[in-house]
């Protein structure tokens, strides 16, 4: 396990908690300043591939500050809702909806992956942008993902990647190991935070290894998307 904060003698999950809790105030301006806006593009591509799924109802998991929620309103869905383990994440993206007078389409729920408070079958598309690592347990939270997706319905994930050919596997590891580190931690004052991002990235199962756990979880269909040389990558797969 990734040790976030080695004075909190607790599981992943609430460390995970604690670092997001922390890091809330500066999360988007972080976001969009470490990949120089171009994390907005990569979730306007994984939304486009929801498209000719028409989704009614869409569940965002480790919606964070809702931004692939209110992305996924270009959709035009009758409902969106979005659950994540930090209330400060939370907060932010309440304020957002509030903004954009969006609350009669989109709400915000305390929720955890691996235990979703929501009926078999209920959603027609769920999506992850950049959480899927953070789980305590990912086949876990795979599977409840599976559970409450409606047969025909899709499941999309947008997540780090880390590229393989030269010379951009060079700069970016060396941009994201060495420098992103230093950035976030002087920005957000927490010295665990942007430590653990890519530390968890090259913990992931990438590309074809994440294509497995979906597999193994029931969905058919899985593709993968890179982007930006790899810098991304979009999953998805349907569930029969």
């Amino acid at each position: 396990m990734i040790t976030l904060y080695k004075n909190i003698n607790t599981g992943k999950k609430e460390q995970v908690v604690a670092m997001f809790d922390n890091i809330a105030g500066k999360y988007d301006f972080l976001n969009h300043l470490l990949s120089i806006g171009i994390d907005k593009n990569w979730r306007k591509r994984a939304i486009k591939i929801l498209k000719e799924f028409n989704p009614e109802s869409i569940l965002d998991v480790a919606t964070g500050t809702g931004d692939f929620a209110i992305e996924s309103i270009k959709l035009n869905p009758k409902e969106v809702i979005g659950i994540d383990i930090s209330h400060e994440m939370l907060k932010i993206g309440e304020k957002k909806i509030k903004k954009t007078g969006l609350e009669n389409l989109v709400s915000f729920y305390p929720g955890d992956s691996e235990k979703l408070n929501f009926q078999d079958h209920r959603f027609d598309a769920v999506i992850v942008a950049f959480g899927v690592r953070n789980f305590e347990n990912l086949s876990s939270g795979i599977n409840e993902i599976f559970r409450v997706i409606k047969p025909g319905g899709v499941f999309v994930v947008l997540e780090f990647s880390i590229p393989g050919n030269f010379p951009v596997k060079q700069l970016f590891n060396f941009y994201f190991f060495k420098i992103l580190p230093v950035i976030g931690r002087i920005i957000s004052k927490d010295k665990s935070a942007y430590s653990y991002l890519p530390a968890s990235v090259k913990a992931f199962p990438d590309r074809d290894d994440f294509l497995s756990v979906l597999n193994s979880a029931g969905f058919v269909n899985t593709k993968y998307k890179l982007q930006s040389f790899g810098i991304a990558a979009i999953y998805w797969g349907t569930k029969n």
